[in-house]
């Protein structure tokens, strides 16, 4: 736009500067004529263009108009909780359907406003949107004061002061039951919230409750777990008792066996030293028994050889004493 408008800016300067020094000749007045006429262009071009796009703006801002209504119903409507307002936000924006099934959970504030809008035409009061919105402007500007009457009838073409008389009438009585729906929906959100406060403090003195009865629970858990910890704890003492006097009496009877034993083994070992002293006296008297008879025999051998000799000697004598 910026560019248009500087373009336009400088064909207008020049051509102002080709009139300062106008020339009575042909070429110089089909060239101003040619100017002209590019200027008239690129200016009717430029309004074609913003028409257009103010065209556009105003669908847009019609449907943002309607679609803002919409929401703000569905705002107001969620805001009250009740589960059967799906009926009135699947109505088209400029009509609204008040049902018996909801006037029984609307406040009556809020069943009054819709069937207001539903009596009159809904959000708008019957006029359609452009003239509406310039009703609302122009009403906005003079702040609803009577001075805007005369502003509202040149914005407003086709529309008599009788038209917008009762249009303004319209948007009064429409602006104290929308007020009074906000302000009974305000009172029903506090109404919520204190409702929302005593059922918080329900849940917490609730909570309190099974708290100190899950603590109670759990410390006669505790204390039961306690007695039978002891109870197990003297079963294993009985049984550690039980086990010593197993084992002392096993390790008695072990040690009265091993005393038994080692007394058969000393009388053994006994018994083995008499008749090793007895086998070593049997074999000393034995060996005694052979010396002696050792010597009994060399010396009757000795005996018997000196005998020899005696009667070998004698022989020789005799012989000798032929």
């Amino acid at each position: 736009i910026v560019q248009q408008l500087s373009k336009i800016q400088n064909n207008v300067k020049i051509l102002q500067q080709q009139l300062k020094d106008v020339k009575p000749t042909p070429e110089f007045v089909d060239k101003l004529k040619e100017m002209m006429e590019e200027v008239e262009n690129a200016i009717n071009a430029f309004k074609e263009e913003q028409r257009q796009i103010y065209e556009q703006l105003l669908k847009e801002e019609k449907t943002a108009i309607n679609e803002l209504s919409v929401f703000e119903r569905k705002v107001e409507l969620w805001a009250l909780g009740s589960s059967t307002t799906e009926k009135v936000l699947k109505l088209p924006s400029g009509r609204v359907s008040v049902d018996k099934t909801l006037e029984n959970h609307l406040p009556e504030e809020v069943v009054e406003f819709e069937r207001f809008l539903q009596r009159t035409g809904g959000r708008q009061g019957g006029w359609d949107d452009y003239n509406h919105q310039n009703f609302l402007k122009v009403w906005t500007k003079h702040k609803g004061r009577p001075s805007y009457m005369d502003e509202a009838l040149e914005c407003l073409c086709g529309r008599t002061k009788e038209d917008i008389e009762q249009h303004d009438k319209w948007y009064q009585e429409f602006l104290i039951l929308h007020e009074r729906k906000k302000e009974s929906i305000k009172k029903w959100k506090e109404k919520q919230q204190q409702e929302k406060e005593r059922n918080l403090k329900k849940k917490e003195k609730l909570e309190k409750m099974l708290k100190e009865e899950w603590l109670q629970r759990e410390e006669a858990q505790k204390q039961k777990a306690e007695q039978e910890r002891k109870r197990q704890q003297a079963a294993i003492e009985v049984w550690k008792k039980q086990k010593a006097i197993a084992f002392a009496m096993e390790q008695a009877s072990q040690l009265k066996l091993e005393e038994e034993k080692e007394k058969k083994q000393q009388k053994e070992r006994q018994r083995q030293c008499h008749v090793k002293l007895l086998l070593e006296r049997y074999t000393l008297q034995k060996k005694e028994k052979e010396e002696l008879e050792k010597l009994e025999k060399e010396k009757q051998e000795e005996a018997e050889k000196e005998e020899r000799k005696r009667t070998t000697a004698e022989e020789i004598t005799k012989f000798q004493e032929r």
